[in-house]
């Protein structure tokens, strides 16, 4: 079974970013990409921990963005007369993890919250055998944060946030994070 979660990474994180978009030109674009594929990696490796969580969502599927699109009243092309080529240019939407794309913008909007899920990952089985950095998630420089304005205010990402709130703190097994 394949346990490759890089199909839902990047449907998650281009959605993000759709929903959120940078604040400037191509420089901030990428730097807005980066710090979203960062927290939906972790997001995504923290919600599917083992081989088997991650091959079981590979077969049956994340979910889609459905949900979510409605609550940040995303428009989407080809919603109301969805024909072949509307289908075939928002395929991409049913690979959205809308747990994922909630702890990821639980991780975007609290620092200490990012931290405290890269450090749980450190055993983690995504960690063997491949370094991984995610220092645009937890420490992203004046740059990086100015790119990714609208991605990391905390007020415009509430209502994502919350959706799935109690189950990260949960998963991190942790009621301090948040009073640190």
């Amino acid at each position: 079974m394949p346990t490759d979660l890089s199909p839902l990474i990047s449907a998650t994180t281009q959605w993000l970013t759709c929903a959120y978009p940078s604040s400037g030109g191509a420089m901030s674009a990428a730097l807005t990409e980066a710090q979203a594929r960062q927290a939906v990696t972790v997001a995504a490796w923290l919600r599917y921990p083992t081989p088997m969580d991650a091959a079981l969502v590979s077969v049956t599927g994340p979910g889609g963005s459905g949900r979510l699109d409605w609550l940040t009243g995303a428009d989407v092309p080809g919603a109301d007369a969805a024909g072949p080529d509307d289908e075939a240019e928002s395929a991409w939407r049913s690979w959205v993890d809308e747990v994922v794309a909630s702890w990821a913008a639980a991780l975007l909007s609290t620092p200490a919250l990012a931290e405290a899920a890269v450090t749980a990952l450190a055993d983690s089985w995504h960690m063997s055998g491949t370094p991984a950095e995610f220092r645009r998630l937890v420490s992203p420089d004046a740059h990086e944060q100015q790119a990714a304005a609208l991605l990391r205010h905390p007020d415009l990402l509430a209502p994502l946030a919350e959706l799935h709130h109690p189950e990260l703190l949960t998963r991190l097994d942790t009621d301090r994070v948040l009073d640190g």
